[in-house]
């Protein structure tokens, strides 16, 4: 495999997630429950004081389709970067991917969690403006990414794995 071609690649999906994230994280579309499934409880809850509660858990059907639908675009995603950076195996592909995907789970943490999420005051919900501490939750962000980030990881490093091997 290429060592240059995916570093290139650690850029452009960087890139990449961060168009998908930002707009989805803010504006009127932060109000979304699988928007709000992503803060921290207690801005959750200082949120549903003054807004009416709607189902932000893991069960939710809006957090599900949402979750499944970056499970295949991330798929897509990584399948290509597969392809170019020259992984011709299951294990290449699986480990390719799935070191892609704890980057971009580093990147989202460390950047866009305790950098952009915590100091942007575009991203706070309405009610929660006055919660600076809540935002700055930087352990909040570190549990997600590990689990259930890995999971989503590993599911999406299986499915592109499978399909480098389809193709091969």
């Amino acid at each position: 495999m290429n060592i240059s071609v995916i570093l290139i690649e650690m850029a452009v999906f960087a890139a990449i997630f961060t168009a998908i994230v930002i707009p989805a994280s803010s504006g009127n579309r932060k109000y979304t429950p699988e928007a709000i499934h992503n803060y921290p409880p207690d801005i959750q809850e200082e949120y549903f004081k003054t807004h009416p509660r709607v189902d932000v858990s893991y069960r939710s059907k809006n957090v599900i389709l949402a979750k499944s639908l970056g499970i295949l675009l991330f798929t897509a995603i990584l399948a290509a970067c597969c392809h170019f950076a020259g992984a011709k195996t299951f294990w290449q592909s699986f480990w390719l991917t799935f070191g892609l995907m704890a980057w971009i789970g580093l990147y989202d943490t460390c950047f866009l969690d305790w950098v952009l999420f915590a100091n942007l005051k575009m991203f706070r919900l309405e009610g929660t403006e006055h919660m600076d501490e809540a935002y700055h939750q930087k352990w909040f962000h570190l549990k997600g990414v590990l689990f259930p980030g890995s999971l989503f990881g590993l599911t999406v490093a299986a499915l592109t794995a499978l399909i480098t091997m389809l193709i091969h």
